[in-house]
C-alpha cells in the first residue's frame, strides 16, 4: 500500500491569476519491522487544475458537442484524464505537470514533491447555482505498474476580481524595493502585488458615497422615499438603507426587503417552456428584513452580504447579478387611520377594524457585490489553514 497526501498550506481559496502551491507527499506506511514489508513502486504521478461545468437540463439548452474534436480514449484506465467520472464537461484546464517517474519507496520511506501552477484568469469564478455549476479542482493522478490510474481530487474555490483579467504581473525586481538583509520568496511578492492592486481598485469602487434617493409610488400615489448611499459593496459588508414614509400620501402597512442574487440564463441557451423547461431566471435570498410600518415616519434596515456568496459575473451561458427586492403592502383607503381618537368626550371602547383592503406591489433595485481581496489574502496567509487530502493506493 502507498499513501499519497496533498497539502495546501494557504487554504483552498484563491484569486484568479494567483499561483497555487501544493506539496504532494508519497509514503510507504508499512514499518520496516513488518514481516510482509517490501518496497513499493509507482510508475508516475501527474497533477493538473481543471474547471468542471455542469448545466441543468431542465433550464439550459446546450448545443451538441463538436464531433470534429477527437476524444483521447475517455474509457481507458491508463490515460490521465482529471475529469474522468465527473458530471458535465471540462471547460478549462492547465497543462499537466509530471511530479515523478519510476518511484520506489522502502518500508517507512516517504518523499515530497512541490506543485505550482497559476490559476487561469479567463475562467469563471467558482459557482454552484440552480442552472449551472462551475467547480474547480486540483487532480493528482498516480499509477502503479500494470494497474489503473487512481485520482486524488482537491476542491478549490476561485474568485475572479473584476478588471484584473488583463493585468500582467511586473518583473520580480520591479514589484517592490528589496532589501539584501530580508528574505522574501517570489510568490509572496506577486501575491502582495496582486492583493495591493485589487485592493486599490476595489477601494476606488466601493468608497464613493453619495446619497441616492428613489421615490416609491403605486397606482394611487406616493408611498415614500428610499435612500441608499452607494450601490457597490464588498462581500461581508452591510447594505444599509433608509425609508421615509412621512412624505407619502398612501399608507404603508408593511414592507420587506430581501438581498438576492439573480441567476439568468442567456437567451440563446434558454430552454423553451413548451419543451418541458422551467423559468430561466432563479433568485436566491441571502438576507431579509420585514417590518410593520403603519404610522411609522422613518425607518432603516441593514442586510449583511455573506462571505460565502459569489460576486456578480457574466459568461456566455449565464449571468449572476445582485439586487434588493422590496415588497410593500399599502392601504386602498386614502387617509387610513387605525388609532383611537386622542380626545373623547365620554369613556368609550374603541376597536380597530377587522379587515383592511390592501394592495401589494414589488420593486427591485440592482446593486453590485465584489470580492474583498484583503479577506482572501487573510485566509490564504493563515498559518492554521492547512488543507490535507489523503489517498491510499492498494497493491493489485
Amino acid at each position: 500500500m502507498i499513501e499519497v497526501v496533498a497539502e495546501l498550506s494557504r487554504g483552498p481559496v484563491f484569486l484568479a491569476g494567483e499561483a497555487l502551491e501544493c506539496v504532494v507527499t508519497v509514503t510507504n506506511p508499512l514499518p520496516p519491522t513488518a514481516t510482509s514489508a517490501s518496497s513499493e513502486a509507482l510508475a508516475w504521478a501527474s497533477a493538473q487544475i481543471h474547471c468542471q461545468f455542469h448545466a441543468s437540463e431542465s433550464r439550459v439548452a446546450l448545443p451538441p458537442p463538436d464531433s470534429n474534436q477527437p476524444e483521447v480514449q475517455p474509457d481507458s484506465q491508463t490515460v490521465f484524464l482529471p475529469h474522468r467520472g465527473e458530471r458535465g464537461q471540462c471547460i478549462l484546464s492547465t497543462p499537466p505537470k509530471i511530479l515523478f517517474c519510476d518511484l520506489r519507496l522502502d518500508p517507512g520511506e516517504s518523499k515530497s514533491y512541490s506543485y505550482s501552477e497559476v490559476l487561469p484568469r479567463e475562467g469563471p469564478p467558482s459557482f454552484r447555482g440552480q442552472s449551472v455549476k462551475y467547480v474547480y479542482k486540483l487532480t493528482i493522478g498516480c499509477q502503479r505498474v500494470n494497474s489503473p490510474i487512481t485520482l486524488l481530487r482537491v476542491p478549490l474555490r476561485v474568485l475572479v476580481l473584476t478588471g484584473l483579467q488583463d493585468v500582467r504581473f511586473p518583473q520580480d525586481e520591479a514589484v517592490a524595493p528589496s532589501s539584501p538583509f530580508l528574505e522574501e520568496d517570489e510568490g509572496g511578492k506577486k501575491d502582495s502585488w496582486l492583493a495591493e492592486l485589487a485592493g486599490e481598485r476595489l477601494m476606488a469602487a466601493t468608497s464613493c458615497r453619495s446619497l441616492h434617493l428613489y421615490n416609491i409610488s403605486d397606482g394611487q400615489g406616493k408611498v415614500g422615499t428610499f435612500g441608499i448611499f452607494k450601490s457597490v459593496y464588498r462581500l461581508g459588508e452591510d447594505v444599509v438603507g433608509t425609508l421615509n414614509l412621512g412624505e407619502g400620501t398612501v399608507a404603508c402597512l408593511q414592507f420587506s426587503v430581501s438581498l438576492q442574487t439573480e441567476e439568468r440564463v442567456q437567451p440563446e441557451y434558454q430552454r423553451r417552456r413548451g419543451a418541458g423547461g422551467v423559468p430561466s431566471v432563479s433568485h436566491v435570498t441571502h438576507a431579509r428584513h420585514q417590518e410593520s410600518c403603519l404610522h411609522t415616519t422613518r425607518t432603516s434596515f441593514s442586510l449583511p452580504i455573506p462571505l460565502s456568496c459569489t460576486p456578480g459575473f457574466c459568461t456566455a451561458i449565464v449571468s449572476l447579478k445582485w439586487r434588493l427586492h422590496f415588497e410593500f403592502v399599502t392601504s386602498r383607503e386614502p387617509g387610513l387611520v387605525l388609532l383611537p381618537p386622542v380626545e373623547q368626550p365620554e369613556p368609550a371602547t374603541w376597536t380597530g377594524p377587522e379587515q383592511v383592503p390592501v394592495d401589494t406591489f414589488s420593486w427591485d433595485l440592482p446593486i453590485k457585490g465584489l470580492v474583498d481581496p484583503e479577506w482572501v489574502i487573510k485566509i490564504m496567509g493563515c498559518e492554521t489553514a492547512w488543507i490535507r487530502f489523503r489517498l491510499h493506493l492498494l497493491a493489485p
